[in-house]
């Protein structure tokens, strides 16, 4: 009996001892990134040095160098870029679109093309409007009503919501297929209302796609004000035409890399964690919350844990994904190598929703991978990481699904993101410096978790 008491007393002290030891490092990692951080300057290099970074571009050959550059300088164990073909749209010159209503003066109004838009060319388009709501309207009004004219869709995000991606999420069809679903009624072009949480005077853009073998039309999103505009005077006089002109093509493929920073596991080497976010932006703004944040603190959590010699087990990856806004190229490809090299990715966790408030984590997994993460909730919980109740990942690290692997997403505080999400005001000085470091610190903290006792 005195031996089985002896083994239990045994048991809880090394279980005492652990989480006092975790909640140790834990203080660590968190000092680390707000009294010697260094996520706040490298954002501000990235975003106001390079600016956009839309995959093809310039900037995000920029960003390529410079992100190498940044990891070996941090002297991680091993740092390359890894090849990928990405799509080269360019929006050529600034849109012109107007509403012409009767015999009123033209008014101008603030547009923008969509991604993967082919353009209208000087000629531009004008034409009749016909609002809707949904998709499904196209169906009912039918080829009659529709030929030759612009379908505006003009649904909201649901204000209602208190998660905004849920609410980005229910409106985002119209974005991604609306010109191809009008085109097949003989719709000349969409006029779609930006995504956005609030009324706003400035457009934002997202990416598109056509259909194949559907006719392609010229597809721009309009602010949510001037889309309030254009609602109204359609109210007023059913007979409202719309002028645009876009200078937008798509030019032939071209090379880029996903840029890839390690630190070599000391027992097992051959298991991977990957932390990461995407390189490239749209080319309105800086892209700094989208996705600059989510680059910086992925570095940073690599960094903190080498300057606090917290030597992991397993890999760790800090990985910057190329073209995850046009296409996710990077990210399929990253997988397709690791399905290839036969790497055992154990968990990926991505930063893509913002530099903003820490609240939690989303995971998708088996039930047993997620229980396990949500077992450290004491330790995180005093850090305001509370919420790990969402399903979720990112977009980059969800190729990795069909390997096992455990995926998670950052989660910080959502409402404001869709103020600056694919607008030109995503830019640094949008960017709190104490939030920033923050996140990257709730990274490094359960990175540093997974890395200790795994997942199983």
């Amino acid at each position: 009996m005195n031996k089985i008491l002896s083994l239990a007393f045994l048991l809880i002290s090394s279980s005492v001892l652990a989480q006092s030891e975790d909640e140790t490092n834990i203080k660590r990692i968190f000092n680390q990134a707000l009294q010697n951080g260094k996520s706040y300057e490298m954002l501000e290099h990235l975003t106001t040095k390079i600016g956009a970074r839309l995959s093809g571009s310039e900037g995000a050959e920029k960003a390529v160098i410079w992100s190498e550059k940044v990891m070996k300088d941090f002297g991680f164990d091993s740092v390359w870029l890894q090849p990928v073909m990405v799509p080269n749209w360019v929006r050529g010159k600034k849109e012109v679109a107007k509403i012409m209503s009767g015999k009123k003066s033209p008014i101008e109004v603030n547009v923008c093309a969509l991604g993967g838009s082919i353009g209208t060319g000087a000629k531009g388009i004008e034409a009749q409007v016909i609002e809707v709501k949904k998709l499904e309207e196209l169906t009912v009004l039918g080829s009659e009503k529709i030929k030759g004219k612009i379908i505006f869709f003009n649904r909201p995000m649901d204000p209602t919501h208190i998660n905004t991606f849920a609410a980005y999420g229910g409106a985002g069809d119209q974005r991604r297929a609306g010109a191809s679903e009008a085109a097949k009624y003989g719709a000349v072009g969409v006029v779609v209302r930006s995504l956005g949480s609030n009324l706003e005077d400035y457009p934002h853009t997202g990416n598109m796609s056509y259909t194949p073998d559907v006719p392609k039309i010229p597809a721009i999103a309009i602010s949510t004000r001037h889309a309030e505009l254009l609602s109204a005077s359609l109210k007023e006089n059913g007979n409202v035409k719309f002028y645009f002109e876009t200078y937008c093509e798509m030019l032939p493929d071209v090379q880029s890399y996903n840029v890839i920073g390690e630190l070599k596991g000391s027992k097992f080497p051959d298991e991977f964690i990957v932390v990461g976010g995407h390189l490239d932006s749209w080319d309105l703004g800086q892209g700094a919350h989208d996705d600059g944040a989510g680059c910086v603190q992925s570095i940073e959590v690599l960094r903190i844990l080498k300057e606090l010699r917290l030597k992991p087990n397993r890999t760790i990856r800090a990985v910057m994904f190329m073209n995850e806004e046009n296409g996710l190229r990077g990210g399929r490809e990253y997988a397709r190598q690791a399905e290839l090299k036969k790497e055992k990715h154990i968990a990926a966790m991505e930063s893509d929703r913002g530099g903003f408030t820490p609240r939690g984590f989303t995971m998708s997994g088996t039930d047993e991978q997620k229980a396990k993460i949500r077992s450290w909730k004491s330790l995180l919980e005093p850090y305001g990481l509370a919420d790990m109740s969402q399903p979720g990942g990112g977009a980059d690290i969800g190729p990795l699904a069909g390997q096992g692997t455990t995926l998670i997403g950052y989660l910080p505080d959502s409402q404001r993101y869709f103020n600056y999400h694919h607008t030109s005001e995503d830019t640094f000085d949008k960017v709190d410096k104490r939030e920033l470091e923050l996140g990257a610190a709730s990274m490094a903290a359960l990175t540093y978790l997974i890395d200790k006792y795994g997942l199983k």
